[in-house]
Formats: structure tokens, C-alpha cells, sequence
């Protein structure tokens, strides 16, 4: 048997037998999130297509199965979802301006090697690129950090109805500084356990600490990570806010029916 569907059968026993009908959901969301980056990929190699567009449009369609098909539509989800796409519209502005200045995109000098034989002339802002590649690193934590804050300020509203707008912004705040370090450590994990080999070929080739430090390739990993830790800590207090806001929106309003 392929060992490729044997681990994805594993994966989809597992899945099932803990996370039940969510498990199902969460399985199959894999395969729809990927359907979702490959369409990306084929829209941004097409030069008539704006990036930046195609990039938002690819979030909204992530997010919504992330949340809503996974988690199903509800209060917290949709709250998640709304203080998702406000912290990617406010960080991709940011990230488009840090990566035409720090000059991260394209190809670094130990991947020009392996792409020599093809053509660079394809007619792709790479800086558009860029920025989409970091956006896309940080979608995924950014909706956990959301989703997080969110149902655990919902099971904290239904114990306790009676904590106002900012008694409910800290205690989602409280819930952010607890994720906020570990989310951010396994960003900064995923790149060192993706890029362990490029590292030992950085110790093999006898690259000095400040040749490291400014190779294309590294920088461009933490620029991203740097840049997903920022869109995880904004991420935060817009969740917490706009759920505390909803919660006791929803409460005035039934007090008034």
C-alpha cells in the first residue's frame, strides 16, 4: 500500500474516533483548503490578475472553511471570521510595504542553481508574491488565536451574564496572552523544522553568523515569521473587542424585546 494513503487513512481513523462528526468535517476541510491554494496559485500566474485580490479572496474562502463548515455558523464562529479578515486587510497593507523595502522576493542565491534552466520572465509582481506567501503562513494561527478567544469569551459570558464590555475585553485579553507565546513559538519552530537542512548546508558551506543573517533565504523566513507573530498579537484584542462588543450588544437587545 502507498505510504501516502496509508497515513492519510491513519490520519482519517484518528479523526473520526476522536473528533467524531467534526473529525469528518475537519478531514475533508484538508483537502478543500488545498483546492483552495492550488486555485490561488493558478490565479496569481495568470498577469492580468491582481494579487492582492486574488490573496483576500483565497482568506475569505480559507476562513470560511476553517470556521464555518468545520465549526459550523454560530456566534463565536462568525465573530472569529469578522476579526480575521480586519487583522489580514490591516496586516497586508503592512507586510506589501515591508517586503518592496527589505527586497525579500524572488529566488535567493542557493535556490538560483536548482532553477537555472527555467525562465524568471513570467510576468508576476514578485513583491505581490511575497506578501501573499506571508499572508498565507498566517492565516491559519490567526483563526486559531480568533476562534480560541472567541468560544472561550462565549462560555465565559454564559457563566457569568452580569461582566460588562470591559470586564469581557480583559478576561479575552487574558485568554490571548496565554496562546499569544505558543502560537508564536511554533511559527518560529515550523521554519527552523522545514529549513533544518538549508541550515546544516549553511554550516557545511562555512557561512559566517552575518552571512546567515542576510542571505535572501533566511531573511525571508523571518520576515514571515516576525510578520505572522504581528498579524497573531493584533489579532487579539480585534477578536476580543468585537466579541465582547457582539455579546453584550446581543444581551441589551433581548433585555429591551
Amino acid at each position: 500500500m502507498n505510504v501516502l494513503l496509508l497515513l492519510t487513512i491513519i490520519l482519517f481513523i484518528l479523526m473520526v474516533l476522536i473528533g467524531g462528526k467534526k473529525g469528518v468535517r475537519s478531514f475533508f476541510s484538508l483537502f478543500l483548503n488545498f483546492g483552495v491554494v492550488f486555485l490561488t496559485i493558478l490565479f496569481m500566474l495568470d498577469p492580468q490578475s491582481n494579487t492582492v485580490i486574488v490573496t483576500l479572496v483565497a482568506c475569505v474562502m480559507i476562513s470560511c472553511i476553517n470556521l464555518f463548515y468545520i465549526n459550523e455558523v454560530n456566534g463565536p464562529t462568525i465573530t472569529a471570521f469578522i476579526s480575521t479578515l480586519l487583522t489580514i486587510i490591516i496586516l497586508l497593507s503592512f507586510i506589501h510595504i515591508v517586503t518592496e523595502y527589505t527586497m525579500i522576493q524572488g529566488f535567493g542565491e542557493e535556490e538560483i542553481e536548482e532553477l537555472s534552466i527555467f525562465s524568471f520572465y513570467v510576468g508576476v509582481d514578485f513583491v505581490k508574491i511575497a506578501a501573499a506567501v506571508i499572508i498565507m503562513s498566517a492565516i491559519g494561527a490567526m483563526m486559531d488565536v480568533a476562534i480560541s478567544i472567541t468560544t472561550s469569551m462565549h462560555e465565559i459570558f454564559h457563566h457569568n451574564p452580569l461582566l460588562g464590555k470591559k470586564d469581557l475585553f480583559r478576561s479575552g485579553l487574558s485568554v490571548g496572552r496565554d496562546i499569544l507565546g505558543t502560537d508564536t513559538n511554533t511559527l518560529f519552530f515550523a521554519f527552523f523544522g522545514s529549513y533544518l537542512g538549508l541550515l546544516i548546508w549553511f554550516k557545511d558551506l562555512s557561512y559566517s553568523f552575518g552571512e546567515v543573517i542576510n542571505s535572501k533565504v533566511f531573511s525571508a523566513e523571518m520576515i514571515t515569521i516576525l510578520c505572522s507573530g504581528i498579524g497573531i498579537a493584533l489579532v487579539i484584542p480585534i477578536a476580543a473587542w468585537m466579541s465582547a462588543y457582539s455579546l453584550t450588544r446581543t444581551k441589551e437587545k433581548s433585555e429591551h424585546m
